[in-house]
């Protein structure tokens, strides 16, 4: 996640953070909670971080920031935040990786996260040349030609990709639940991984090791 250097340890409330990590509300209130004074190490040559806790007022979760360990001042910018922002792989497609990001950002909107996974989905099978049909015939297809087990294409049928399923029981339950949209998420995370992600980390692996 990109700091804005405005944000600075001591601050009473942090601008950098757009949603909350806990919650998932968008432009949340974070506020100062705990800003203890800094640690002088027994060794001096030793740089410490200085870190402070912030709290959402949405939902109370906590939120540790870490300050520049080289900037030796009372309030140091800040250049990480605990817990971490979801994000999609930088080895994805662009298409299915922005698809991605937005399904990971609104599992509390849980039928616009679950289409958004299923969208993600869609151009993943794009980008191997399945073009054609719904996102769970197109699964199948590829099963079929080995590219997905079919444990993998067993679970995509299990979960809402999407905002349509061929499933009866969607006539009386049109809704994603949270539980859906995450299981939804997690399925199209993992298609990535397998698809892309580690294909591209073998390749790496091979350049390096014939450099060495």
């Amino acid at each position: 996640m990109k700091i804005k250097t405005s944000d600075r340890i001591g601050n009473k409330q942090l601008s950098c953070i757009t949603r909350c990590p806990y919650c998932s509300v968008s432009n949340p209130q974070i506020v100062v909670f705990h800003n203890p004074d800094p640690i002088t190490p027994m060794d001096r040559r030793i740089p410490v971080a200085r870190r402070a806790a912030y709290r959402c007022t949405s939902c109370s979760g906590w939120i540790i920031v870490i300050g520049n360990q080289n900037e030796h001042v009372a309030n140091p910018e800040i250049v990480e935040i605990i817990p971490g922002f979801p994000s999609a792989h930088e080895d994805l497609p662009d298409t299915a990786r922005v698809y991605l990001d937005q399904a990971m950002s609104t599992v509390n909107a849980p039928d616009a996260s679950a289409v958004m996974s299923g969208s993600a989905v869609d151009a993943m099978l794009k980008a191997l040349g399945y073009e054609k049909g719904s996102v769970y015939s197109r699964i199948d297809q590829a099963c079929k030609e080995h590219k997905i087990t079919e444990a993998m294409a067993e679970w995509a049928h299990a979960v809402r990709l999407g905002s349509n399923r061929p499933r009866h029981a969607d006539q009386d339950n049109p809704h994603t639940s949270i539980e859906e949209a995450k299981q939804s998420l997690e399925f199209a995370e993992a298609l990535g991984n397998f698809l892309f992600v580690l294909s591209a980390k073998i390749q790496r692996g091979i350049e390096a090791a014939n450099q060495t």
